[in-house]
């Protein structure tokens, strides 16, 4: 590191640092991200790009890079964040019935999920993607009579799905609305392609949904549960399931999902799925005797539970960089009834 300044190697160790070292809260990612995201262009120009792209300003940073030749490989400061919007949806609908006696709001939810991701962006947050089901039913409903489907969901809450999906575009942010798959599918597609990509540093899954446990890749891409403020990686996911991240599939077509509608294979608890799946390996691995005749719905469990991952949601990460509202998204506000919200959009754009 001859050459460099004193505070030049300081800010290499740091910048080190932090890409080795991920053992922090949800709060602490954002914060971490808000510390580095004036990262060296791959293109090798002595400047920082700020997060919205409106200006360029020449930095140590840059120069850091230069002096190691790096320049153009390591940008391996960006955190990509993906929402499970449905959930979000459901989360605010509910957190909302606590306190409205149900008198509820004809957009409650929809603003508690969009300051809920404008937050996000307020504390560093660049790059964000948010996942919607357009409709509860998919493929799977054609697999598994039993599967879930949207009946039972409150009409007031229906109601809300759609104007989610047209204010967070209007926002500014990505939102996938699945039709034929699920919003998880798009969240397992989406981290696929983000984590295929070494300027990515990490990715952050926002949902508790333990089929999106199978996504999990050490502490690379990890899980956020706002549920229990927990931020789940290769090793929190063993110690939950027992089994590693890839035979999540597996454990839960054995246990079963009550949540998504089927069973498992009756007799067959967590404690053994477990001793199964890390004795034989995968479903299909096992020795004959051990399922008999149930295997069949073993495997088509499984084929519930394993997420898609090849939907073709984007082609470049910096798809995802937040870059303000659209034009738009004044009338969107208006048509919540908020204006803050359209304010606090204002205002991130220009940090």
């Amino acid at each position: 590191m001859s050459g460099l300044s004193p505070r030049e190697k300081l800010q290499l160790r740091i910048t080190a640092a932090f890409t080795h070292s991920f053992h922090f809260d949800h709060r602490g990612i954002l914060f971490i991200l808000s510390l580095v995201r004036m990262g060296c262009r791959s293109d090798g120009a002595e400047n920082c790009a700020c997060r919205a792209g409106h200006a360029n300003v020449a930095g140590p940073w840059a120069r850091t890079l230069h002096a190691l030749g790096a320049h153009r490989a390591l940008r391996t400061d960006m955190i990509v964040h993906l929402i499970d919007g449905t959930y979000e949806l459901f989360r605010h609908f509910y957190g909302l019935r606590r306190f409205n006696k149900g008198s509820d709001a004809p957009f409650g939810a929809v603003l508690g999920v969009l300051n809920t991701v404008l937050k996000m962006i307020e504390d560093g947050a660049s790059h964000v993607g948010v996942a919607t089901d357009h409709v509860i039913e998919s493929f799977r409903n054609q697999l598994w009579s039993g599967y879930k489907t949207g009946d039972g969901i409150e009409p007031a809450l229906l109601a809300q799905f759609h104007p989610l999906e047209e204010a967070l575009a209007a926002m500014g942010v990505a939102v996938w609305p699945m039709i034929e798959l699920e919003a998880d599918d798009a969240l397992a597609s989406a981290a696929r392609i983000a984590a295929a990509d070494p300027a990515v540093q990490k990715v952050c899954i926002w949902t508790p949904d333990k089929d999106l446990a199978q996504c999990v890749r050490e502490d690379r891409v990890v899980q956020m549960d706002r549920k229990s403020n927990k931020i789940r990686d290769a090793a929190a996911v063993r110690e939950k399931f027992g089994v590693e991240p890839q035979l999540i599939p597996d454990f839960l077509a054995l246990v079963g999902d009550a949540a998504d509608g089927y069973p498992g294979i009756a007799g067959i608890g967590r404690t053994t799925a477990a001793r199964l799946l890390n004795r034989h390996g995968a479903i299909e691995q096992f020795p004959p005797e051990i399922l008999g005749e149930r295997a069949a719905a073993a495997l088509l469990f499984k084929r519930l539970a394993t997420l898609r991952t090849d939907a073709e949601l984007f082609t470049e990460v910096e798809q995802l960089r937040w870059r303000g509202p659209t034009g738009a998204f004044e009338a969107q506000a208006a048509r919540l009834g908020d204006s803050k919200v359209l304010a606090r959009c204002a205002a991130a754009c220009r940090k």
